[in-house]
């Protein structure tokens, strides 16, 4: 089973046909994509949607089969007081990260949008965490993002520097009882992950 979000209601991708109340079931092999992210939308009273395919290996290729995809690098970043960096980004809180640049290792993108977004040095890779789907309109059109996130550690503390041209306006190392708060004004795939 795989989830992705059309702002903050879930497409669960699985190989289980089991109704679920508030939800909508759909083919996997079948569905047109863009109907169901405008149904997502424009019906407050759908919580959300379900495709199916009775082949549980050929969920996830068949799914980003549907819309072109956008891959990115993120990080979960601690550093020595087990505060975790974030963003604030479009009025939410957000984890750094970005899209992967061509002939750019996932890692090494990760680590670069986590600089270039916050100015924090010195990042070192603990982990691979989950990997998030959102889909998401640019220029007209609907793309699925698919971002590898990492557990990162730095012991940098110097300043923090908003990417501003990205439209960030903070940056933030926040402790356990903020980022409970953060997390009632953040994205569904942020809370999945924190």
């Amino acid at each position: 089973m795989y989830k992705a979000f059309v702002g903050d209601k879930p497409i669960i991708i699985t190989s289980d046909k089991e109704k679920v109340s508030g939800f909508k079931n759909y083919r996997l092999r079948t569905v047109k994509i863009k109907k169901v992210i405008k149904k997502l939308q424009n019906n407050p009273d759908l919580k959300g949607v379900k495709l199916y395919h009775k082949n549980e290996a050929k969920l996830l290729k068949r799914f980003l089969k549907k819309l072109p995809n956008v891959v990115a690098g993120g990080g979960k970043v601690y550093n020595d007081k087990k505060e975790v960096l974030f963003i604030f980004r479009n009025g939410k809180w957000d984890l750094p990260k970005g899209k992967k640049e061509k002939n750019e290792s996932i890692e090494l993108s990760a680590i670069r949008e986590v600089e270039e977004e916050t100015g924090v040095k010195g990042l070192k890779i603990i982990k691979p965490l989950d990997t998030t789907y959102h889909i998401f309109k640019r220029n007209g059109k609907y793309k699925i993002k698919v971002t590898y996130w990492f557990k990162m550690k730095t012991d940098y503390s110097g300043k923090l520097q908003a990417q501003e041209n990205e439209g960030i306006t903070k940056v933030e190392w926040l402790n356990d009882k903020q980022i409970t708060k953060a997390l009632k004004n953040s994205y569904a795939n942020i809370k999945l992950l924190v």
